[in-house]
């Protein structure tokens, strides 16, 4: 396949789980980060992001970009034999793809480079059917417009995939920003777009702040807060 597959994992932990002695949970942790590390010079990019205290459905997910679709599977088993993977539940895993977008003039997929920004903002996507019912012209024009404003929010970099016929949202979209807020400007302005009158559903939105695994699942008991206090 030319391009990548690109992969979000949602987990949230047991709360039970914060009962286990200390020195347990952090063996479990520790296990777990040593999985993602040890993994992450096969990936393109594997990175953890935290959205404990945030949404009460996720605590962190990994946002996975591979050239291997047997990656995902092969990255999941290993994380599924460490012992903190049976206080985990996955309630989100989204997968799509990359491909050459039909309306610029990119002829091969572009390759999804994470800019390294404090923050992500992912959601599936599905537009409505009479969206497709549009000419092409119509639907270029209403993309040039959504594009025009995209342009005008430098510190926010796109990262769209397509989901068809692999998941159940027809894209994935990820935007990375250097602060949440500015990613509900954008937004704010584009809900005047054309484009917008033609989408069908683009939640949940998760927001979550760039960190490294090991602090990703410190935020699950506390940890790092401890030893900074």
């Amino acid at each position: 396949m030319e391009g990548q597959y690109v992969a979000y994992s949602f987990y949230r932990v047991d709360p039970t789980w914060r009962r286990l002695p200390v020195e347990e949970r952090a063996a479990g942790k520790d296990a777990f980060a040593e999985v993602v590390e040890d993994w992450t010079a096969r990936f393109d990019s594997l990175r953890a992001y935290t959205v404990t205290g945030v949404r009460p459905d996720a605590d962190f997910f990994l946002w996975k970009i591979t050239q291997r679709y047997e990656d995902l599977g092969e990255l999941g088993a290993a994380l599924n034999g460490t012992p903190l993977a049976g206080w985990l539940e996955t309630p989100y895993n989204y997968l799509a793809t990359t491909k050459a977008s039909e309306y610029t003039k990119a002829r091969r997929a572009r390759s999804v480079v994470p800019k390294g920004s404090p923050y992500l903002v992912v959601y599936p996507f599905v537009k409505v059917r009479p969206w497709y019912a549009l000419s092409p012209e119509d639907r270029q024009r209403a993309m040039d417009e959504h594009m025009r404003v995209g342009a005008e929010f430098a510190t926010i970099h796109n990262h769209t995939t397509y989901s068809f016929g692999i998941d159940d949202q027809e894209f994935m979209t990820a935007f990375e920003c250097d602060e949440p807020s500015d990613f509900m400007h954008l937004m704010l302005t584009l809900r005047d777009s054309e484009a917008s009158r033609y989408t069908e559903r683009d939640t949940p939105i998760f927001v979550g702040q760039y960190v490294n695994i090991r602090s990703a699942l410190d935020a699950l008991d506390g940890a790092s807060a401890r030893v900074e206090a």
